[in-house]
Order: structure tokens, then C-alpha cells, then sequence
């Protein structure tokens, strides 16, 4: 019933179409994007109660001073910039990293068990994105990227022990698995 589970971020998608017209604009974007000012304000009671937001609201039409002269460019126009190259490209090259390294397919375990791996996979990167947002502020961006990848070279070392020693001993492609498992969450909360 692996094929159920899959369908399940179907119907999450479903959920979030159908209750998304109910809910307001971002305050940010009516103020800056639209210049609704009273918009805004109405969104941030909406979205936080009763209270005081003037502060926010200052914060807001100070960066709406600030960002007064630059154009707004919609995807197009920034795919076609050249001074995001370079932001781009690395950004590609992390994503497709992880998806094209061929971790999974190198454990060789039973087919069975492949959607389990699969499973699995979903949730180290749901723990990767959960622990890094919680711990992103206080280290920072340069000290999860060195950790991470040194976390990766070290658990691709185990890996490599792991994987020739997994036709002498069974249980290695389990650990294998551990470890795959384990590469996707430093990948998550470094790179």
C-alpha cells in the first residue's frame, strides 16, 4: 500500500488548495509588492490577533523606502540575469547532488524493502530540515556548510567499509541503509 502513502502529499495539496483562499495575503507583500496599506495592517491583525503592530508596519515601510528605486523582477527576468549565475548554479549543483549520487542504489538490498528505504529517505530529510531551522541562528550558515560536508566525507567512509563488508556480514547492508540515512540529514543540515 506504499502507493496510498504516496498519494497522501496529494491530498495534503488538496487541503492547502482549498482552504488557501480563506486565509489573507502576506502583510509584507500588500505593503510592499501592492502598496495596500491599510491591507496590511488588516492582515496582521488577522494573522496575530488584536495588538499593536505599528512597530512591524515602520519596519515595513522603511524597507518599502528603501527598496523605493529597484525594479521588481518576476522568475524569467532573474533566470536571465547574469550576476545570479553564480548563486544558481551552486544551488543546482547541491540540489542535484543528493538526487543523482545513487546513495539508495548502493545499499543492494531486497526489493521489498526498497519502499521502507524510500520512507525512510522522507523523513531524515524532514529531520534535516527541522533540526537545521532550529539550529541555523545560533552556529550559522559557514559552520553547518563545513560541519556538513565533513559529516558527509566521514559518513561516506563508513559507508564505503560498510558496503564491502556486506557480502561477509548480512546485517552491514542495514547499516548501510543507517547510514544513508544519516548522509541525507548532514546533507540537509550543511549543504
Amino acid at each position: 500500500t506504499w502507493n496510498l502513502l504516496l498519494s497522501f502529499s496529494g491530498l495534503v495539496a488538496l487541503i492547502q488548495l482549498l482552504f488557501l483562499p480563506f486565509f489573507p495575503e502576506s502583510p509584507p507583500y500588500l505593503l510592499l509588492q501592492k502598496g495596500d496599506k491599510a491591507g496590511c495592517l488588516k492582515a496582521m491583525k488577522q494573522l496575530w490577533g488584536e495588538g499593536n503592530y505599528y512597530t512591524e508596519f515602520d519596519d515595513l515601510m522603511k524597507e518599502k523606502a528603501l527598496t523605493k528605486g529597484t525594479k521588481i523582477m518576476n522568475v524569467l527576468e532573474v533566470l536571465k540575469e547574469p550576476s545570479v549565475y553564480p548563486q544558481l548554479s551552486t544551488m543546482l549543483l547541491l540540489l542535484l547532488s543528493l538526487q543523482l549520487c545513487g546513495l539508495s542504489a548502493t545499499a543492494s538490498l531486497q526489493e521489498s524493502i526498497i519502499p521502507y528505504v524510500s520512507l525512510g529517505v522522507a523523513i531524515s530529510e524532514l529531520i534535516s530540515i527541522i533540526f537545521c531551522s532550529s539550529i541555523i541562528d545560533r552556529f550559522g550558515r559557514r559552520i553547518l556548510l563545513w560541519g556538513g560536508y565533513l559529516l558527509m566525507a566521514l559518513i561516506l567512509v563508513f559507508l564505503e567499509t560498510s558496503l564491502l563488508l556486506s557480502d561477509q556480514i548480512l546485517w552491514m547492508r542495514y547499516c548501510s541503509v543507517i547510514l544513508i540515512f544519516l548522509f541525507i540529514i548532514a546533507y540537509g543540515i550543511g549543504p
